[in-house]
């Protein structure tokens, strides 16, 4: 050994201090900075919400409309076919068919956007818990799944709306507790896959909790397919509510919906079959 080395002194070396601080993780990435970004990259998704904004702006402007909704238009002509004073045409009672569409899809379009709201949320979360769990856990929340989309949602939806008041409300509440399964089906689906991944390993192996790795890893990843099914829920909700409201088992007079519209049309399909043809077509177009 040279005698020119210095011999290491214990002053040299560097002890980590025995109270340790937890280091702090930060994630660049939250819930909504992945579903910004998820919506920007999805087509359909933009395709979806640019109708349904264009819906709801239409709608909010409905009191622009010359015309009066409810009241009954004394030497307008009835059942008129569509014009451009009349683009829809008139009612039974001379009323503009447009501007009670307008007011008929703020109904339509609150039971569909609040009732896609319920069974999104619910159904998100049920599928993202059966999915992580796994297990026993996961083959019984499923099987209750199965047996509940055995069964035909409308049914049950008409057979629970005759011991109600029909209202908004409830019928909000009922559309949205029968139209949650696709949605837990579809999360539970992937959330089988994420858990596996390396990031959600890694969390497991540093000790973080499991509600933790679901809202921070789990359900921001899910968004892409979220934003899909919420927005064909949408669509299915406006369409159910409609098909109540035709039933008689909707929103109850005077309250205007699309649905208690076409049933008001039908009534007078022996009159004007023309003009209900037009009608119908025109809501299904929408």
């Amino acid at each position: 050994m040279d005698n020119t080395e210095e011999l290491l002194q214990e002053s040299d070396f560097r002890f980590v201090s025995d109270n340790e601080e937890e280091a702090e993780i930060v994630y660049e990435r939250s819930v909504f900075k992945n579903l910004k970004k998820n919506f920007k990259s999805s087509f359909s998704a933009k395709l979806s919400v640019g109708i349904l904004l264009f819906l709801v702006v239409v709608a909010i402007l409905a009191p622009l409309s010359p015309y009066d909704p409810y009241d009954i238009a004394v030497g307008s002509p009835k059942l008129a076919l569509p014009s451009l004073e009349h683009p829809f045409g008139t009612d039974d009672m001379g009323r503009d068919y447009f501007t009670r569409a307008l007011y008929g899809g703020r109904v339509s379009l609150l039971v569909g956007l609040a009732a896609m709201s319920i069974s999104t949320l619910f159904g998100t979360i049920y599928g993202t818990i059966s999915g992580y769990v796994g297990g026993k856990v996961d083959a019984y929340m499923m099987r209750f799944v199965d047996i509940f989309m055995s069964i035909p949602s409308f049914l049950l939806i008409v057979i629970i709306n005759t011991f109600f008041t029909p209202n908004i409300f409830t019928l909000i509440i009922v559309i949205g507790l029968f139209t949650w399964q696709g949605v837990a089906r579809i999360t539970r689906a992937e959330t089988l896959s994420l858990k596996k991944r390396d990031f959600v390993l890694a969390s497991r192996a540093l000790g973080v909790s499991h509600w933790w790795i679901i809202v921070h890893h789990i359900i921001p990843n899910l968004m892409n397919h979220v934003i899909v099914v919420a927005s064909v829920s949408v669509s299915n909700s406006i369409m159910l509510e409609s098909s109540l409201s035709f039933l008689g088992y909707g929103v109850s007079v005077p309250i205007l919906s699309w649905g208690g519209m076409l049933q008001n049309a039908f009534g007078n399909f022996f009159n004007s079959p023309f003009t209900v043809r037009v009608r119908w077509i025109l809501f299904r177009s929408i």
